[in-house]
């Protein structure tokens, strides 16, 4: 599945906002893992590096979690509201 980004904005901040998408219309269940730096990028074709600035932002955010040696999971949010 291809995506198209509009190159006039941000990279790394159009794909946080998808994967943040994602993450609320449950494609990404809580608890459930997030596909690694190496498959965002290749989705999105984009260096390794840019996806990592993503994950950092959706961690910053409260989207995700890491477990060391296990991956990127989606975190258990409050109900916003």
């Amino acid at each position: 599945m291809s995506v198209d980004l509009d190159r006039t904005r941000p990279i790394w901040r159009q794909i946080a906002a998808i994967i943040a998408g994602r993450i609320n219309d449950g494609t990404y269940p809580v608890g459930s893992k997030v596909p690694s730096v190496v498959e965002i990028s290749t989705e999105f074709e984009v260096a390794s590096s840019t996806v990592q600035k993503v994950m950092a932002h959706l961690k910053a955010e409260g989207f995700v979690r890491t477990e060391v040696g296990l991956g990127t999971f989606v975190a258990d949010r409050p109900e916003e509201g």
